[in-house]
């Protein structure tokens, strides 16, 4: 089940290439950076909680989760709009509703450049309008997408305030913007906030009392120095992985980077 988000940074190569990292049982599927929740549509969990601090995000699976085929109308309506005063306009006004919100975000995702999600200081999205014109594919189930996100909980809330509910055999996957220490990170200017060392370190203590408690860990992360010596002698398991990233304004100098993946438990390794 693919996502209806492009996002970022998301990990759809992770799920395509490296699932047999992710446990197989686990009572919870937790995840607190949600983006385009490609690896919770992988999964497809029977319990899930999942969150993020971007209220456009959450308003885009909350309005899918509430009303998939109003969020489809919409989106239509969109697409039999779509011109660069239309692109504006939309960019220009959030709904008051929510399925309106969640077809704005999706519209916008899938309309503007690169997908990439950007806003200002003031936190208004404001990338340009891109070259694709269809805005309504396909192969868009928006039907079995919301009927899987009626097994989830869906919060507007900090990162730290999901992974503190994670419990005994819940499965954490966290995937943060990949900030390492001095924040030389590539990611942080498409943030309103600059998710600083801090929260690096903030994240690492709250996936270890997550861990104490029982819980199960997947967190990818920048395979840098710092970042490892945040994880080191704490009984998780560092692996480095390779991906291929399209985020780049030319097709020549895109390559392959360096990720590294934080578990807890051997791959393929059931219930304790």
């Amino acid at each position: 089940m693919t996502p209806f988000l492009k996002w970022a940074g998301g990990k759809r190569w992770f799920t395509q290439r490296y699932s047999h990292l992710l446990p197989k049982q686990y009572r919870r599927y937790i995840e607190p950076f949600l983006g385009s929740g490609s690896v919770f549509f992988h999964l497809q969990p029977q319990q899930a909680l999942l969150g993020d601090s971007n209220p456009d995000v959450i308003s885009a699976f909350q309005g899918m989760k509430e009303d998939w085929a109003q969020v489809r109308s919409q989106l239509e309506d969109h697409q039999r709009l779509h011109s660069d005063a239309h692109y504006y306009a939309v960019r220009s006004q959030v709904p008051d509703d929510r399925t309106g919100q969640a077809a704005r975000m999706i519209y916008l995702n899938r309309a503007c450049f690169n997908g990439i999600y950007r806003v200002n200081r003031k936190g208004v999205f404001n990338v340009p309008r891109g070259t694709r014109d269809t805005i309504v594919f396909g192969d868009d189930d928006f039907q079995e997408k919301a009927q899987l996100l009626q097994r989830a909980e869906i919060w507007l809330a900090d990162f730290e305030t999901l992974i503190d509910n994670a419990g005994d055999g819940d499965l954490v996957f966290a995937d943060p913007p990949y900030t390492v220490r001095h924040n030389l990170n590539g990611f942080v200017k498409y943030n309103e906030k600059l998710f600083a060392w801090s929260d690096q370190e903030r994240l690492a203590y709250a996936l270890f009392r997550a861990h104490a408690r029982g819980a199960k860990i997947v967190c990818t992360n920048a395979n840098h120095s710092s970042v490892r010596e945040l994880y080191a002698d704490r009984g998780f398991i560092l692996l480095d992985v390779s991906r291929f990233s399209p985020i780049s304004a030319s097709a020549d100098s895109r390559r392959l980077f360096e990720e590294l993946v934080i578990i807890s438990d051997p791959p393929g390794r059931g219930p304790k």
